[in-house]
């Protein structure tokens, strides 16, 4: 049986990396990729065989097209991508420039969809396709207004490129973690573990009251990569 492989973006640290770690254990071929080399080579280290780094800005043009492509040239096929890179973005909505929101919409919602465009062109076989959404994009929380609305914008993507990409046998879901204990987490003061970030802080405003851990997170995406069966829709939301 030939070994599945998957991509993963920004899976140099975070759920990103969890989420990679957790797909080299169940046996797949994984791609990192992400903007810091060290990072990079650290987690190919970390994980051994069957994982191989690609250090590349997505937001650059081409850049999604050579991530396929090296999976494809690197293990035969590409049957797992998950969406993953993005960028924290905390301001008040009527502060934030025009030119940091058309950034972060680049980094967040347009790289994202070329990603999902260029890999889903190489699976010849079908796959899963699975975008990182957050709880953000369907409740407000102040300072967050910009990064939600990109974080809407995957879902709506989602929902309409799994109708799309079903004729080829392409599953395509989200998940929306919640509160994560990841670096970019740590300085808004959003993890339980800081001080003044009870449930009087954004953390509090979680539904379990605290922030995740990155590691639960990776186990949830077992859920849309194969086991889904004939589910090509659905977000799931792992507090």
């Amino acid at each position: 049986m030939t070994r599945r492989t998957a991509i993963v973006t920004g899976s140099t640290s975070g759920i990103g990396h969890e989420i990679a770690r957790r797909l080299h254990a169940d046996g797949l071929n994984v791609v990192i990729t992400g903007r810091d080399e060290r990072r990079g080579h650290q987690v190919c280290a970390e994980l051994g065989d069957r994982a191989t780094f690609v250090a590349l800005d997505l937001t650059n043009e081409g850049a999604p097209a050579t991530l396929a492509a090296t999976a494809v040239t690197t293990y035969g096929q590409l049957d797992v991508v998950v969406n993953n890179a993005a960028q924290d973005y905390v301001i008040d909505l009527l502060d934030a420039p025009i030119d940091e929101i058309r950034h972060i919409f680049n980094v967040n919602a347009i790289a994202p969809i070329a990603v999902l465009q260029e890999t889903a062109k190489v699976m010849h076989h079908g796959g899963a396709i699975i975008n990182i959404s957050s709880r953000l994009a369907s409740i407000g929380i102040p300072t967050m207004s910009i990064y939600g609305a990109t974080k809407g914008a995957i879902n709506a993507l989602t929902t309409a490129a799994a109708v799309e990409l079903a004729d080829r046998n392409i599953r395509v879901n989200a998940v929306a973690p919640g509160m994560t204990r990841t670096p970019p987490a740590r300085h808004l003061g959003q993890c339980a573990d800081q001080p003044g970030a009870g449930r009087e802080g954004r953390g509090g405003r979680h539904s379990l009251g605290a922030a995740g851990r990155a590691r639960r997170c990776g186990g949830r995406r077992q859920f849309s990569r194969f086991r889904a069966g004939g589910l090509y829709h659905r977000r799931l939301h792992p507090d």
